[in-house]
Order: structure tokens, then C-alpha cells, then sequence
């Protein structure tokens, strides 16, 4: 990333840079996929546009809107579309300043894509080569040992204690979700094609990650389950008449999901944030003196890869812990109490 933004240096003025607009670009989502340079010169990805509008469907290229926003705030498109770039609905397709149902293949969606495709060659790949193996056989190595080693590690050391007894009928779920978490998270860390996106830093995923999760984790509550959350073990002044322990322990159902989708995303936008702007810096300080300049630039720099470094430490902690929490939230909705 600080790579890419030094190479734009001879086509920006400092005054003319803004920090915000550069770290913004990265971690939200588009209908096209920035790779390199700005203005004429930058090379985009178009993109798939897919869109319900007041005059019927309508599919096309994200090439067909304007580069540039007009005086209004829009990239004027065919079929009186336009993208949006201020306002409260910007980065949307609107219709005369309305948006309109967009179902089009963003940077998101597209980077998720590439991510799954990678990731069930990876998991085939492997499948495949213990097919010709017996289990006798010496042990794997290279990059299938690799993906044994954190197989085991999620079964053993995360889902099996966190689930607890008939864990195996939740492991699939959750290695999955363990494993696109982190492949999404690493290709994130990628600046260009087919990496760079933000995949875990868009709410949209981490909600609808969470939400299997509490689904899964609702149709597995047993009795005890049920019991606890409605008419609890405490004194009845606490859950009759007014139902004050219920209240709480119902919304504790609520607030699991919300502690998950909001960890993840919280942790990897911030992360993402931090890394792009820390090249800032050099922009930002570019009309200074050359001292100033210079030292302030090797932070940036050295601040930058510290954060790329930290960044792939994060990648597997986030994947660990929503894996984790899942599986803890899970054991509990099917704990049985020791006297029984």
C-alpha cells in the first residue's frame, strides 16, 4: 500500500491530498475496483452493474458511468442512472436522487468471490491428495501439512472444548467459518488484484456471519436452554410479576450475535484504516522542510510495515476468536447442569 501511494506522489499536490479520501476509498465498498494511479491515468477494474430501476432491469458495465462527478455530486450513466458521490446516498446508484434496487457485483462482492474460489481450491486440493493416502501413510507436509496443522488446531484446541460432547455435527460450520474468515482476511492484506478488498471490514458480512451463528445457535438450545432464559433460577420477585430476569436474559440472546458481527468488523476496518494511513504521512508533510520530510517519512514507512506486520498476526486472531465465540456460544445453548 505505501508502495501504491508513493507512486501517485508525482500526480498530486500536497494541498490538493486528502488523507481521508485515500483511507475512505480503501475500506468502503464500490461499483469499481481501483488498482493504480489517479485521474486520466488510473487503471480501474469495471464492474458488473445490476439494477431494478423505474423503467425496468437493466445490466451493464460500471465503465458506462462518468469518471468524473458533475457540479450536482453525480456520475451520470445510460438509462438516467447515476453513481452518487456526496449526500446521504452516496457510493449508491440513484434515479432522479432516489435509489434505486441495486443487486450489482460491487468490489465486496467481487473480492468475496475470488476469496471462495481460493479457498475451495486450497480445501480440494487437500481433500484430494488424502484420497490417495491411507491413514497409515507418513504425515503431509509443505502446504497440505499446513492446512492439517490448523484443521487440527480449530477441532482440537477451539470448536471440541468450546462445544463440548457431539461437537462433530457443528464442525463443519465452524471450520468454515474459520477458514473464510482468514483467507478474507489475508487477501486483504494483498494492495492489488485479486487482493486489496475489505471483505471482513463491510458490516453486510460480519452481520450475516453473525446471524448463522445465532441461528445455528438457537435451534440448538435444549430445555435447560430455554428454561434459563424464561423462568430462571433466581427469586421470583425477579421474574414475576414483573419479568425483569427474562427481560434481561432475552436480550443477552440478542447481544451475542451483535458482540460477534461488531468485534470483527470493528477490528479489521480500524486495522485497514491504520495501514493506509500511515503512508499518509509523506503526502501530508511533502511541502515541509526537507528535514522534516525525510524523518517523517521513514516513520510513516516503518510505522506502515509494523502495521502489515501486526495486520497478519490479526488476520488469524480475528478468524480464532469468531470461530471461538461461536463455539462457546453454541456449548452453551446445549449445556446440560451437572446434577442431571
Amino acid at each position: 500500500m505505501a508502495l501504491m501511494l508513493l507512486a501517485m506522489m508525482p500526480e498530486m499536490k500536497a494541498e490538493d491530498f486528502s488523507a481521508k479520501e485515500v483511507v475512505l476509498e480503501h475500506i468502503k465498498d464500490s461499483h469499481d475496483w481501483h488498482v493504480w494511479g489517479e485521474g486520466e491515468n488510473a487503471i480501474v477494474i469495471p464492474l458488473p452493474i445490476i439494477v431494478n430501476s423505474s423503467s425496468g432491469w437493466h445490466v451493464f458495465c460500471s465503465s458506462q458511468f462518468e469518471h468524473h462527478a458533475s457540479a450536482d455530486g453525480l456520475r451520470q450513466g445510460p438509462y438516467g442512472l447515476a453513481i452518487a458521490t456526496e449526500g446521504e446516498h452516496a457510493g449508491k446508484i440513484v434515479e432522479n436522487g432516489s435509489p434505486v434496487l441495486d443487486l450489482s457485483i460491487t468490489k465486496t462482492v467481487a473480492v468475496m468471490f475470488i476469496n471462495v474460489i481460493i479457498l475451495l481450491c486450497c480445501i480440494l486440493f487437500s481433500a484430494h491428495w488424502y484420497k490417495k493416502h491411507k491413514a497409515s501413510d507418513n504425515a503431509p507436509g509443505g502446504f497440505i501439512g499446513f492446512v492439517e496443522m490448523l484443521v487440527m488446531y480449530v477441532v482440537e484446541d477451539i470448536i471440541k472444548p468450546g462445544v463440548g460432547k457431539g461437537y462433530e455435527k457443528y464442525t463443519p460450520y465452524l471450520l468454515t467459518c474459520f477458514f473464510f474468515i482468514f483467507t478474507c482476511n489475508v487477501m486483504g492484506l494483498i494492495p492489488f488484484p485479486p487482493g486489496s478488498g475489505n471483505v471482513t471490514g463491510n458490516i453486510a458480512v460480519t452481520f450475516f456471519l453473525a446471524l448463522c451463528t445465532f441461528i445455528i445457535v438457537q435451534f440448538s438450545g435444549n430445555k435447560h436452554y430455554w428454561k434459563d432464559i424464561f423462568w430462571p433460577d433466581v427469586p421470583l420477585l425477579l421474574k414475576a410479576p414483573v419479568p425483569l430476569m427474562p427481560v434481561i436474559e432475552f436480550v443477552g440472546i440478542l447481544t451475542k450475535p451483535f458482540a460477534l458481527m461488531i468485534r470483527l468488523f470493528a477490528n479489521m476496518m480500524a486495522g485497514h484504516a491504520i495501514a493506509v494511513a500511515m503512508p499518509c504521512i509523506i503526502f501530508l508533510v511533502a511541502s515541509m522542510s526537507a528535514g522534516v520530510f525525510f524523518s517523517m517519512s521513514a516513520v510513516s514507512v516503518i510505522m506502515a510495515i509494523f502495521m502489515m506486520c501486526l495486520e497478519c498476526l490479526v488476520c488469524f486472531i480475528q478468524a480464532m476468536v469468531f470461530t471461538l465465540l461461536s463455539s462457546v456460544f453454541i456449548g452453551m445453548a446445549r449445556a446440560v447442569p451437572e446434577h442431571e
